[in-house]
């Protein structure tokens, strides 16, 4: 059943982890997976620092400075009770220089999600605007 707009951003706004879209340049949609944190219509991603990276410019940045349009998708699903099967789409759009205290509470909204988060180890937060979202579940959600 398709999910109503309050819904699917409560569904949006519980989980954290997910997969955010953006479009590459060439190669055309290029998902990778993410954690995020939900504050109102805003997404606050992290540019981790715990794995090596050889940079903090990530190519999901460069393609926002490209194209600011991205998706970030979210489902749930448990072979073994099918009931409970969602999926959220969020059509976003990039907030290219976010204000140090938006930054400051989706850093708080992560941490409260997810542990090793509350030592901020990260180098920065991609800022997304929701512009619309969609969602489809079972009946039983």
């Amino acid at each position: 059943m398709e999910l109503d707009t309050d819904e699917a951003e409560r569904l949006l706004a519980a989980a954290h982890h997910g997969v955010l879209c953006t479009a590459h340049l060439h190669r055309g949609v290029d998902p990778v997976p993410c954690v995020y944190a939900v504050d109102g219509d805003l997404v606050g991603i992290p540019i981790d620092t715990v794995k090596d990276k050889s940079t903090t410019r990530l190519q999901r940045k460069m393609n926002l400075e490209t194209d600011p349009r991205a998706a970030l998708l979210v489902g749930h699903q448990d072979p073994g009770d099918r009931s409970r099967l969602f999926w959220v789409r969020a059509e976003l759009l990039h907030q290219p220089d976010p204000a140090p205290e938006v930054v400051a509470i989706l850093a708080r909204t992560l941490a409260e999600k997810i542990v090793q988060y509350r030592r901020r180890p990260f180098a920065g937060m991609i800022v997304l605007q929701v512009t619309a979202t969609t969602g489809w579940s079972t009946d039983a959600l």
